[in-house]
């Protein structure tokens, strides 16, 4: 592409919020899709009993692709079973909350998010609050006993037994009462490490032009600050053919983009050993007609094999742009945090930079990690000035449970870790701009995500994946000969202007 040029435990009781409950609890880009029936295949109904009256559920969704790939996954199970998906939540008869606990701020949320659920439940509005998700398998004994206002606690190896359940839980049982089948079966966690299933057949949570492609699970790696393979379970890769088979399903249902997820994603294939990665993974969806964007996400700054790098630069299906988190860049803190030494990181961020064109970067970086200095800290802020990734986030440090790091000495003060945060993104605020300006006058592809309620439509670039990178502002083409913008269009576009670290720009193909 021409023109480029070169981120203490929350208490699990007590928590009332005073803001309404979200259909889908992320960025306000993002929206929980008007879905109806038709948006999911009519599969017949394989969980047991058929309802005559349809039950409403709703579902908020919290927390990373992975979490909403599940949440996809439970809706169409739900849909199958004959159940009516609803986006409002006071016409729901449940409300299932998939939660995220990856640090405190989003336990929190999730928390927030259970005890409005549950306000609804006690106005009359819903009868029954499920709650999954990460902070459901992480702490399942914790919530069933300190928030009772949950009717079902469950784990990712019961997400398929949901219809079931809910069904008992409903009264749609005749001879099973919903308050004793309630507290019979009210905690459903089971194993972390879990067999795959056919995640095709979604009742999907993302525009129909675009979503995520899980091609692993778990982590084996064993970050000191970290949980998740505590409850997401041990590294494992999609089965090749399944993967594919549900990449044909996604792109054949109108999916352009497909964004590759896991914990670690260009892991993908590596525990098999049978010569088949992500390379390879990239190779076979390229041949995909209809599928015109493939985005990596989630990267760990190892794993990157030459025929990789060179899938990456070479497709013209992949995206140029790689999420690799990088957590710090000082030795000492990376000891400590047992991840990857500077010299190989920097190394590997060099090579991508010269044999990837057009590349942009993405990372996130951890502030105030126990033991860090302010030396530290400033060769972090001094590297990002040296070699600025085009989009970057920085969060504080959050003492896990379990994890190694929160029993280390010297934790750094919650003020020091917050200031340390504002500066590198102040810092990345004023790269962002810069590199959203280096790109007026630009004729770049754009992909049409979405319209406003008052008639604005939004887009993304290849350097921009849902939910946490900047948009492009879209005006309907200057020539009569053009056709109008529609959500969904892949379309060519100049590049008009900023507004801080988005762009604006019109159709000119």
């Amino acid at each position: 592409m021409p023109c480029i040029r070169s981120p203490p435990t929350a208490s699990l009781s007590g928590i009332v919020s005073h803001t309404p409950l979200r259909a889908h609890a992320r960025p306000d880009r993002r929206r929980l899709c008007g879905l109806s029936a038709s948006a999911v295949p009519d599969i017949a109904n394989d969980a047991g009993v058929d309802i005559v009256a349809p039950k409403k559920v709703s579902m908020v969704s919290l927390g990373c692709p992975k979490n909403t790939v599940d949440g996809e996954v439970m809706l169409g199970d739900l849909f199958r079973s004959g159940f009516e998906i609803v986006n409002d939540h006071e016409d729901a008869d449940a409300i299932v909350v998939n939660t995220c606990s990856f640090v405190e701020e989003a336990k929190t949320e999730s928390l927030e998010a259970i005890m409005q659920a549950a306000q609804l439940k006690a106005d009359g509005k819903a009868q029954r609050v499920i709650v999954t998700g990460c902070l459901a398998q992480r702490y399942s004994e914790d919530l069933a006993e300190q928030l009772p206002e949950a009717d079902m606690v469950m784990g990712f190896q019961n997400y398929s037994s949901l219809p079931r359940h809910l069904k008992g839980m409903l009264g749609l049982f005749p001879e099973l009462d919903p308050d004793t089948y309630s507290q019979q079966s009210r905690t459903q966690v089971g194993e972390a490490t879990v067999s795959f299933r056919p995640e095709y057949d979604r009742h999907r949570l993302t525009p129909r032009h675009t979503a995520y492609l899980r091609v692993a699970e778990g982590c084996n790696h064993a970050c000191t600050f970290c949980a998740i393979p505590g409850f997401r379970g041990k590294f494992r890769s999609k089965p090749w053919q399944q993967l594919l088979d549900e990449a044909k399903y996604l792109v054949e249902s109108g999916v352009k983009e497909l964004n590759l997820i896991a914990e670690d994603t260009n892991q993908y294939g590596q525990d098999r050993k049978d010569g088949k990665g992500l390379a390879q993974l990239m190779s076979e969806l390229g041949k995909l007609d209809g599928l015109q964007w493939m985005r990596i996400l989630y990267a760990y700054p190892s794993y990157f094999t030459e025929d990789l790098i060179d899938e990456i630069a070479t497709n013209p299906k992949v995206c140029k742009y790689i999420d690799i988190p990088l957590q710090h860049i000082n030795n000492m803190t990376l000891l400590s945090m047992n991840r990857p030494p500077q010299e190989h990181t920097v190394k590997l961020l060099q090579k991508l930079r010269q044999r990837i064109p057009d590349l942009v970067l993405r990372t996130t970086f951890i502030s105030g990690f126990p033991g860090e200095t302010e030396e530290s800290h400033q060769e972090l802020v001094q590297f990002c000035k040296t070699f600025p990734f085009q989009r970057m986030g920085a969060f504080t440090y959050s003492e896990e449970d379990g994890t190694p790091a929160a029993e280390y000495r010297d934790q750094v003060p919650q003020d020091v870790r917050e200031a340390r945060r504002d500066e590198l993104v102040s810092l990345q605020q004023d790269v962002g701009q810069d590199f959203a300006e280096s790109l007026i006058g630009c004729q770049i592809p754009v992909l049409v995500d979405s319209i406003t309620d008052d008639g604005q439509f939004l887009g993304r670039t290849q350097w921009d994946a849902p939910d946490v990178d900047p948009m492009v502002f879209l005006s309907e083409p200057e020539s009569n000969e053009l056709p109008a913008l529609a959500v969904g269009q892949m379309r060519l576009c100049e590049v008009d202007g900023t507004l801080l670290f988005d762009i604006e720009a019109h159709p000119v193909r």
